[in-house]
């Protein structure tokens, strides 16, 4: 799986979690469409993904001071993903960094950019400040 996929699985299967009722609905009369618990799922699957509620969630428990909003390093280790320069170059690839895969800030902060922009593309609720 690619590097973005994981951090694209590692947000939204929150969010998947999340939508799982806490009960099983009654059986649906045979003949209708849906039942309860597939309508609620499947509009909750439409929804776009609040990233930026999400990952608050997740680093107001990690127990350590994570910087996700500006640091692709804190962001990658807030969702359990190795963040190290290895991985940050092949993530790069998969992003299009037309740059030196040295790890310096301005790769950092390009990849940081290019993911929360990806993570809109695939239905993601990403706030403009994170995007820009």
């Amino acid at each position: 799986m690619s590097i973005f996929g994981k951090i694209k699985d590692a947000i939204f299967g929150k969010k998947a979690v999340a939508a799982e009722p806490a009960a099983p609905a009654a059986p649906s009369p045979v003949g209708t469409a849906l039942d309860a618990a597939t309508q609620a799922m499947a509009a909750a699957a439409a929804a776009p993904v609040d990233v930026d509620a999400i990952l608050t969630a997740e680093a107001a428990n990690a127990g350590q001071d994570l910087n996700w909003r500006t640091s692709i390093v804190d962001l990658m280790k807030l969702l359990g993903i190795d963040s190290s320069l290895a991985n940050r170059k092949e993530l790069a690839q998969e992003l299009g960094y037309t740059g030196e895969l040295d790890g310096s800030a301005e790769m950092n902060i390009w990849l940081h950019k290019a993911v929360m922009r990806e993570l809109a593309a695939n239905g993601g609720k990403v706030p403009a400040d994170l995007t820009d």
